[in-house]
């Protein structure tokens, strides 16, 4: 990690560091979840961007859980000697079951020592009362529990445009509903979407800041094989953005940021065999470290030009 970026943005890892006085790592879980934006149930194909291997090279389809917990763990313990994690469940819809199966797995992974907490990555349109119940449960045996919602944007035009399935307002309500039983929310959003500038990715922050939110993960869209947006990028209907313009918007994204929100993550990478384009997100400290640079070179951190609505 770039030396400047703890002094410019407040990052997960170093919120936890605070909170747990010890480092605390996340592990992927691959737990045989499918997405109903693939199995008929809203659509066929998935997202036009979406190869979920991409988004978690080296995850195993495996329903042990807590075997790929225990994977994790050897690999980490390897390059920090972390102790404490959180099981990330994170391909696919990890909502998308019913409460019992769910309540099996992520009890699975909870039951592993170590684990402190989960983190739960679906769709906002596939989030019940009851899961939102279930996940609250746990918090209230003393995990820690985060919600992780994939929005991607705010506007519902690039939400078809991208074959999601859903609109901001399954968003909205999904948040609001986790905001009201105290769940910590983190919110996925994609820079450089078909169609999207700077603008819109300013925007699309801004809905989700006046919603209430306790996290956030950027991620630069990539082309990845596989796709229907790796033939739109080949039919040239697709121009991925270039690094300076995404550390621009990244940091101009940064900066509306309140102060007390944690980043998950800056940026995202996919695996070479699978990243068309564009060839900068294989080199995920370049970038972040290009985003702390650019913050430095303004002289600005997170917060410094968030205004809240009245």
């Amino acid at each position: 990690m770039s030396s400047i970026l703890p002094q410019k943005v407040n990052t997960f890892g170093q919120d936890l560091l605070r909170r747990y006085g010890q480092r605390v790592h996340k592990i992927a879980i691959h737990a045989g979840f499918t997405c109903p934006n693939r199995d008929g149930s809203k659509g066929r194909g998935g997202c036009t961007f979406c190869n979920n291997v991409s988004f978690g090279p080296g995850l195993r389809e495996d329903p042990d859980v807590a075997g790929q917990i225990e994977i994790g763990r050897r690999v980490i313990a390897k390059r920090t000697k972390a102790q404490l994690f959180f099981a990330y469940f994170q391909t696919y819809t990890n909502t998308y079951a019913s409460v019992a199966e769910l309540d099996r797995l992520y009890r699975g992974a909870l039951a592993v020592p170590g684990v402190v907490g989960l983190s739960v990555g679906t769709r906002p349109d596939c989030v019940s009362a009851e899961v939102l119940d279930l996940l609250c449960g746990y918090r209230d045996e003393g995990y820690e529990v985060w919600l992780e919602l994939g929005l991607q944007s705010a506007f519902d035009k690039t939400l078809e445009r991208v074959n999601r399935g859903h609109g901001f307002a399954d968003y909205e309500h999904t948040a609001q509903a986790a905001r009201a039983r105290g769940l910590p929310l983190c919110t996925h959003l994609i820079i450089g979407l078909p169609g999207e500038g700077g603008a819109e990715s300013l925007i699309s922050l801004d809905r989700v800041v006046a919603l209430g939110v306790d996290g956030l993960k950027l991620h630069p869209l990539h082309v990845v094989r596989g796709t229907q947006l790796a033939n739109e990028w080949r039919r040239g209907e697709y121009q991925p953005l270039g690094f300076e313009e995404y550390l621009q918007i990244a940091a101009d994204m940064v900066e509306r940021t309140p102060p007390e929100v944690s980043f998950h993550r800056l940026t995202a990478t996919a695996q070479g065999d699978l990243l068309l384009a564009p060839d900068w997100c294989g080199r995920k400290w370049r970038v972040i470290d290009g985003i702390a640079a650019e913050l430095q070179r303004r002289d600005t951190q997170q917060g410094s030009r968030y205004r809240p609505q009245r």
